[in-house]
């Protein structure tokens, strides 16, 4: 990595000098600064960009986000490309602290497969300054990264009988789904039972980020569930 990158700022001296060439840092400097359309798609240059653009929007500036993306494209980046990682981070960035991020990148990736440059830009720059100007989460990311922990260390943990399928009589006569609760036959649309298998009952998984939308989430899952999961 490091390597390429070096060979590539030294071509670009060598391409740009003439000669006899002297290489100084301050030429090094000089020519990198200068050089804003070097993109190599397959370079480190790309992945640099890239990084920086995912950032600002994680860290909430739209105009460094929109600056970036205009790095990308003026590169000649796929818009495709750069719809999908908006796509990626509105899930993982943004999550349920606003759930129309995802649709609105979602709606993005759609829109560049149907319109292309340069028109597409206008909708990357769109859901690029949304992204970046929205509320931030990664209590989802972060919750399903637990999960799979949680499973690749317990294992195959049975599933209770009680949420167990029963389409057949013998399972009904094994107890398959025997004492389940149909939520909607309560009040509120809500029943108190076990839903995680006994090894790991009372395990909170998913914790609310700090923000206006998952704290609403956290205290309707505080009253429903009392003190179950510490919410």
């Amino acid at each position: 990595g490091d390597a390429r990158k070096l060979l590539n700022i030294f071509e670009l001296v060598v391409n740009t000098e003439n000669e006899p060439i002297r290489i100084t840092n301050e030429l090094v400097l000089s020519k990198i600064q200068k050089n804003t359309v070097l993109y190599d798609k397959t370079g480190e240059q790309h992945y640099d960009i890239v990084s920086a653009f995912i950032k600002s929007i994680r860290g909430s500036d739209p105009n460094a986000a929109v600056y970036w993306l205009a790095r990308m494209i003026e590169g000649g980046e796929d818009a495709k490309f750069i719809a999908r990682r908006m796509l990626i981070l509105a899930s993982e960035d943004i999550g349920n602290a606003n759930p129309t991020a995802l649709i609105l990148a979602n709606n993005t990736f759609q829109a560049v497969n149907i319109i292309g440059f340069p028109e597409s830009r206008i909708i990357l720059s769109q859901c690029a300054v949304y992204l970046a100007s929205s509320a931030k989460s990664n209590a989802s990311y972060e919750a399903i990264g637990k999960a799979q922990t949680i499973v690749k260390e317990t294992g195959d943990l049975s599933v209770p009988l009680h949420l167990r399928n029963a389409p057949t009589k013998l399972m009904k006569e094994l107890d398959y789904g025997k004492n389940y609760k149909y939520a909607h036959s309560f009040e509120n649309n809500f029943a108190e039972q076990e839903f995680l298998p006994d090894e790991i009952k009372n395990t909170k998984i998913y914790e609310p980020g700090n923000n206006a939308r998952e704290n609403t989430i956290r205290e309707f899952l505080k009253k429903l569930w009392k003190g179950k999961y510490g919410y």
